[in-house]
């Protein structure tokens, strides 16, 4: 992992944080709700920069990246994004986002086509009945207090203002109980190879992740034995048997060498 380096860069009003490992072609990771680079991809950011750049980064009120004073959506996440790879002089760039930067990275290809080269898109949402109906109800009652710990202590580890943990909790659940389904034709638009992952026992259903693909032209599925990030072993997910071999590194290398 040569090559170390993070930083920051003001992105439409927000300081953005970010960190490069590796060297090669781009490959841009984008986070959870409530996550961190770290809680989300500690486990494959030393397997995947052995052969390429990774630039990870953290969205608006999350890890080390300043909030601003606006509701969070996917749209905006997405323009950030867009933005940053302005400011970093990446024109473009191959782009991997989990859970709800699955849904920010789908995004990224309906408004920002030009910047994208190969899309990975973990667990990602795209309509509301793509997870259980249990799922809307739970967000409608989400308190802080039952966020995973894991995610707490993650995101406590490293912001510089711990009252900022209430705000990104805050800030996500609200993003989540008014989401609205992304147009069909907004999807059909997205012209870049994708490679759509799930897990068998994901919160996302695996019909929504089939209908993504039925959607998206130029996409391969993957349907992996496990919960909601577990195939790249996420925090929450890990478990003491944990092995690297379990990871989908071999199947992200070998779509993004296309």
């Amino acid at each position: 992992m040569d090559g170390f380096m993070n930083g920051y860069t003001d992105v439409h009003g927000i300081r953005m944080y970010y960190e490069i490992y590796g060297q090669g072609k781009p490959l841009v990771l984008i986070h959870g709700g409530g996550s961190t680079i770290q809680t989300n991809f500690g486990k494959i950011i030393p397997l995947l920069a052995k052969s390429r750049q990774l630039i990870a980064v953290e969205l608006q009120a999350h890890g080390r990246t300043s909030d601003r004073n606006a509701d969070l959506s996917f749209e905006q996440d997405a323009d950030d994004v867009a933005r940053f790879l302005k400011n970093m002089n990446i024109s473009k760039a191959d782009i991997f986002g989990f859970s709800n930067g699955g849904t920010t990275t789908l995004q990224i290809a309906i408004r920002h086509p030009e910047v994208v080269d190969h899309l990975i898109v973990g667990s990602a949402l795209a309509k509301r009945n793509g997870v259980p109906e249990w799922f809307w109800e739970f967000m409608e009652q989400a308190k802080l207090e039952n966020m995973p710990e894991q995610l707490k202590e993650g995101y406590l580890a490293v912001a510089t203002d711990p009252s900022g943990l209430q705000i990104m909790h805050d800030r996500d659940v609200k993003r989540m109980v008014n989401f609205k389904d992304i147009p069909e034709e907004e999807i059909k638009s997205i012209k870049a190879a994708t490679l759509i992952i799930t897990g068998d026992k994901d919160i996302i259903k695996p019909e929504h992740a089939i209908e993504l693909h039925r959607q998206i032209a130029n996409s391969a599925l993957a349907i992996i034995p496990g919960g909601h990030g577990e195939y790249i072993g996420e925090i929450t997910t890990l478990k003491p048997d944990f092995k690297e071999s379990d990871l989908v590194i071999p199947m992200i290398e070998k779509f993004l060498d296309k």
